[in-house]
């Protein structure tokens, strides 16, 4: 006489559902995160060890063709002074967020810098991280 049921449970897990999961959140996190960038530049910066602060005043980018940009606006090499005081009027702590991207001159980052020390600003050079 045969007792044995013929409804067996079967012990194997399917990795299918699983692996649908884990493809929507990489896709989800490559398309949302180009959005979550800082600012609209794309700059290679140059690397270093340290820590980063996320109080941001106002913003001086400079790329490997010399164009000068303040808070994601195009300016001229001369007018850079003028922006960057419309930018931090009434600011009691004046902070320059200098964003020089892998390869300028360093004549270019001093000349902003330059400007920066005569109108008593703090500088922060943007840095990515090692």
């Amino acid at each position: 006489m045969n007792l044995r049921g013929r409804n067996k449970v079967s012990a194997e897990f399917s990795m299918s559902s699983m692996t649908d999961i884990v493809f929507l959140l990489l896709v989800f996190f490559l398309l949302t995160s180009p959005a979550i960038t800082p600012d609209a530049l794309d700059l290679i910066l140059p690397k270093a060890k340290g820590k980063t602060s996320n109080v941001q005043k106002a913003s001086v980018s400079i790329t490997k063709d010399g164009a000068y940009y303040v808070d994601k606006e195009r300016v001229s090499e001369y007018s850079i002074e003028s922006e960057l005081k419309k930018a931090l009027a009434g600011q009691e702590e004046p902070t320059v967020i200098l964003r020089a991207e892998e390869g300028v001159p360093i004549e270019d980052a001093v000349f902003v810098m330059d400007i920066a020390n005569r109108n008593n600003f703090k500088v922060v050079l943007a840095v990515r991280p090692n």
